[in-house]
This record gives structure tokens, C-alpha cells and sequence, in this order.
């Protein structure tokens, strides 16, 4: 679940969108021919294969809007635009919203640091110095000792806690706290655990509450252990010619669901996108903050910071920042790309690695050669 996977690859396609004409056509007044995408899409996920689900928005109108595939190769299930991913890392927005708005209701800080949650840090000074500003931003400089190959049966089912455990018990940093950037599953895991100690509920239920219900995503759903068992995709990779399932079960730390436990659909994140915009659950002032890029004032890093609070940020060459979040656990694959500025929003989740740069830059090249951007 690394940021750096596909982000560039999106941020040199939207390099390539500030080039055009930035003069925006009316929704109602363009026919677009649709069926250059779903000829691409139907030959890059043969229907007898895992696949995807594919959809394109202009403002609050959904332009494209598809699945292919199978979800689940034993029944046989097709994939359509409601049929629910594992979205990995993805879910780190949904994490850092909930932090944003405990925050805004005065129940935590981004500056509070890990000794007011965490009290059994072996190092004491470690506890002290790293803050939830840093654990979002992954800028922490928190080791991750967790053993998974080693001990990859007890990272079969352990969750939230027993994921963060492990770094809690390090002696050491990497580097000074908000000075580099390391990404840090763990870092999430603790946030989760924060929401729940200050909410005094499941994180995962307040998620629900807070963000999944006023954004109308009736259907999607967030991992506690093995859930959910029935009812969304699996995620699979071929090997030597088979399909392995590689979801709860078969993938190491799967059950941790703060770095990647929202199930969803491409139909349902366009609600939660749209909610966003419309501040059904943060303000307008907290979206933007949001997505604003954090500087830090003793940054040692080579690469200058790109992070907002969860979101990666760039910015093209016209000045047009692109705000969005890449996913990968076990078999799923999944990206989340925005251009706030134009209206423009677009998302692809895979239930096994398909080439989802290649989908991207095919996305980019149509939306220009429709004029949408």
C-alpha cells in the first residue's frame, strides 16, 4: 500500500491535462461516445477473469460508469459498478477524516503526541516526540518491527492492536519526527485506535456514522477480523497460470483494517467524493486544510513534501493541484484521482493487479480528447 506506485505516473498525465484548453464546455451541451472506454476496459478484463470496476465524473455527473470481470471466481458473480472492492489504502482518508472531526468537535488534537493514547511505549522520549500530525502524514519516523514473514500465521488474523504493538516497543526512530517521509501502515493502526479510545466506540462504527451514512454509502463496510465474509469481490493473483485467492486468510495483516479495511464501490466513492465537496461531514475550511500540503520547518528529505492530511498532493504545470490516493492489499488494486479545480474525478479498483497506470493514462488522454479538461 505504497503511495509512489502509481501517483506518478497520474500526476505526468495531469501534467499533460494543463497543456489543453482549460475552458470548461457545459455538461448538458456534450455527447460523449462512451464506447472507446468500454471496448478498452473489456479487453484489458476478460469476462471470465477477476477484473474491475470503472467510473468517470464531471462535477456531480457520473459520466462513465462500469464493471468487468468476475468478483468471485467459484460463483461465478460479475462485476458491476456496486460490487464492493477492498479499497486499501484508500482507507487512510476515511481514518484522517475521523481524526479531523474529533478534532473539530474538541476531542483530540493533531498535536497531541502518542504518551496521551499509547502509555505502554517501551521509550518514553518516542512516545513524547511523535504527534497524530506525523502518524497521518507519514512523517513519524516510527519503525515498523512487526514480524510478518517470520510470524506470518499470527499476522493471518491479527487486527488493529496487535499491528500497532510491535512499534510501540522499538528503542529507536528512524529519523526525527516531521523531518522525512517513511510510509507507515502501523501509523494507522494507531489512529484507528485513537478515534475509537476518544469516540468510545468502533472506529469502524463511527466511520459508518460519521462519514459512510451522510454520504448515502449504504452498502459499504469496513474489516473487523474476518468480516466482511460474504457479500463483496475477492481479491486474487495468477500464479503460473492459476488464480490464488490472496484476501483474509492468505494475506498477512489483512485483518488490519486502519491502513486498509473500507470495502466500497466505485458507484458508493463517488458519493463519499461528492460528500466531501458538499461538507456533509467536514467543513469547507477542514476539506481545503485537508488537501493542502503540510510543510514542515526542519524537513532533511531530498523529495519536498507532498502530503496533506492523508491525500497526495501535486500541482501541474498551470497550477492545477491533483488531490488522491492509490490502494494494494493482497489481490486488490485500486486508485483515486481527483482534480478539484476542474470537476474531475475518477476511480478504479481491481479485485487482481491489472495495469491500472495504463488505465489512468487511457482515462487522461480520453477526457482530453472529450474536452473535459
Amino acid at each position: 500500500m505504497r503511495k509512489f506506485y502509481f501517483f506518478i505516473p497520474i500526476t505526468m498525465a495531469m501534467l499533460m491535462l494543463s497543456c489543453k484548453d482549460t475552458k470548461q464546455t457545459p455538461l448538458q451541451m456534450v455527447t460523449l461516445d462512451t464506447s472507446p472506454l468500454d471496448t478498452y476496459f473489456s479487453n484489458n478484463m476478460p469476462a471470465d477473469e477477476p477484473g474491475g470496476a470503472i467510473l468517470i465524473m464531471k462535477g456531480d455527473s457520473i459520466i462513465f460508469s462500469k464493471g468487468y470481470g468476475l468478483a468471485d471466481l467459484e460463483l461465478n458473480t460479475k462485476i458491476d459498478a456496486n460490487t464492493l472492492f477492498n479499497i486499501g489504502s484508500i482507507s487512510k482518508t476515511f481514518v484522517a477524516n475521523a481524526i479531523l472531526m474529533l478534532q473539530a468537535e474538541g476531542k483530540l488534537s493533531v498535536e497531541d503526541n502518542m504518551a496521551l493514547y499509547f502509555p505502554d511505549f517501551k521509550n518514553k522520549a518516542i512516545a513524547e516526540k511523535v504527534k497524530i500530525k506525523h502518524l497521518i502524514t507519514h512523517t513519524s519516523g516510527l519503525q515498523d518491527t512487526r514480524e510478518t514473514k517470520t510470524d506470518s500465521l499470527f499476522y493471518l488474523t491479527a487486527k488493529d492492536v496487535e499491528n500497532w504493538y510491535p512499534t510501540t516497543q522499538a528503542e529507536d526512530l528512524n529519523f526525527e519526527p516531521g523531518t522525512r517521509y517513511d510510509y507507515s501502515n502501523p501509523a494507522y493502526n494507531a489512529l484507528a485506535l485513537i478515534i475509537e479510545e476518544v469516540s468510545g466506540m468502533k472506529w469502524q462504527k463511527y466511520v459508518k456514522n460519521h462519514i459512510f451514512k451522510p454520504s448515502g454509502m449504504k452498502t459499504s463496510t469496513i474489516t473487523d477480523g474476518p468480516h466482511p465474509e460474504t457479500g463483496v469481490s475477492h481479491g486474487y493473483i495468477k500464479d503460473n497460470g492459476n488464480w490464488l485467492e490472496k484476501d483474509y486468510g492468505e494475506e498477512p495483516t489483512f485483518a488490519a483494517a486502519g491502513n486498509g479495511g473500507v470495502w466500497s464501490s466505485v458507484n458508493e466513492l463517488a458519493k463519499y467524493e461528492l460528500a466531501l465537496q458538499a461538507h456533509k461531514f467536514i467543513s469547507d475550511a477542514i476539506l481545503e486544510d485537508s488537501r493542502t500540503i503540510k510543510p514542515w520547518p526542519n524537513w532533511q528529505d531530498t523529495t519536498p513534501p507532498f502530503i496533506g492530511w492523508s491525500w497526495f498532493i501535486d500541482q501541474t504545470t498551470d497550477g492545477f493541484k491533483t488531490v488522491g490516493h492509490t490502494g494494494s492489499q493482497g489481490g486488490f488494486l485500486c486508485n483515486y484521482v481527483t482534480v478539484p479545480e476542474k470537476g474531475i474525478t475518477f476511480i478504479i479498483l481491481c479485485n487482481t493487479p491489472r495495469n491500472v497506470d495504463g488505465f489512468t493514462d487511457f482515462i487522461t488522454e480520453w477526457l482530453i480528447k472529450n474536452s473535459w479538461l
